[in-house]
């Protein structure tokens, strides 16, 4: 079974962020290039292309570790819930309770990540 204390999960989540931002970095390097007034029609055609395509690699990276971060956080958060339950049954509407707005939470994080995802893709 997977043994995740406090310590583990917090550099876990760094190393997660710094990867994502590292990857953010990397593949919007093609977004923001500025191309020339000189520029033909075919290079702006190529650029327009690489850009898209940078977008979808970061688009697809980014709600993949935004999806990756809520299901681990889910999973742990469910094993810690069942785990309270049998250690102390009397107070189980309260621990399911928290376990439910807690899940809320985490789905509404990665529900932003979508729309960030989708802002990425449309918008910029």
């Amino acid at each position: 079974m997977l043994n995740l204390n406090a310590k583990k999960l917090k550099r876990l989540a760094i190393v997660l962020a710094m990867v994502a931002a590292a990857m953010m970095m990397i593949l919007t390097v093609g977004v923001f290039a500025e191309s020339g007034d000189t520029a033909a029609a075919g290079d702006a055609a190529a650029a327009a292309a690489t850009t898209t395509g940078l977008k979808a690699i970061a688009a697809g990276i980014a709600i993949g570790l935004a999806a990756c971060g809520g299901a681990i956080g889910m999973g742990i958060f469910g094993a810690k819930t069942s785990e309270g339950i049998s250690r102390q049954p009397e107070a189980d509407g309260k621990i399911r309770t928290s376990f439910m707005l807690g899940l809320v939470f985490i789905e509404t994080v990665v529900i932003y990540a979508l729309l960030t995802v989708i802002l990425i893709i449309f918008v910029l």
